[in-house]
């Protein structure tokens, strides 16, 4: 009987301690927020097509990126990409000549659906698809009075790959392209332009699982 009595408590004990012991797992697991620093290299793929003929030039620029990414599941994350970038633009081979049309500034917030497909691993590859809505503020208009571009939606891809260090953190990998869009006022309606951006947008840093 005392036998059977041990036994019958000790099944007892060990049901509740499984039951406590659920909870403090619970706890252990993954946060769904996740932080990267990057500096990116962006590279405009440009084209346009300019009312005073010739085309439209803008140089790169290197800025740092902070992205903001949220795990709904192990596999599926939304990621917010935050950056501001500047960048000097010419109009070259234009009626009037060639153009310095001074320096612009872009705030281009970026959101993006991804799929990791190792997120448990130490390398952890994924992929992205989503939206960009890029503002033109800021900058001088170089040899003319004034040079207007307009706001604009746009979609992006991205592909990239967390080496990771620990458990926190990892050596970040990333490659986007942007389908950018604006059409440009030059001198209040002396010339127009419209400029497919295009941009490449090349990163390295280092990533934080919380």
């Amino acid at each position: 009987m005392k036998k059977a009595a041990f036994l019958a408590l000790a099944t007892t004990c060990l049901m509740s301690a499984g039951t406590a012991f659920t909870p403090a797992m619970a706890q252990e697991e993954d946060s769904p927020w996740l932080v990267r620093l990057r500096g990116i290299n962006v590279m405009p793929d440009e084209s346009s097509t300019v009312s005073a003929g010739g085309a439209a030039r803008v140089d790169n620029s290197f800025v740092p990126e902070l992205d903001i990414t949220y795990f709904w599941s192990k596999h599926w994350s939304t990621e917010l990409i935050l950056a501001v970038t500047n960048h000097n633009v010419r109009a070259e081979g234009t009626a009037l000549g060639d153009l310095d049309l001074g320096d612009k500034w872009l705030l281009p917030p970026t959101l993006t659906l991804q799929y990791n497909f190792a997120p448990d691993a130490d390398i952890r590859p994924y992929v992205g698809a989503g939206v960009n809505y890029t503002i033109f503020f800021g900058g001088d208009a170089g040899q003319l009075d004034s040079v207007k571009y307009d706001d604009g939606f746009g979609f992006a891809l991205q592909a990239g790959v967390d080496f990771m260090l620990d458990d926190n953190w990892g050596i970040n990998l990333d490659v986007k392209r942007l389908w950018l869009n604006t059409d440009v006022n030059l001198n209040s309606g002396l010339a127009t332009a419209d400029v497919d951006l295009d941009p490449w947008i090349l990163g390295a840093g280092l990533s934080y699982r919380f």
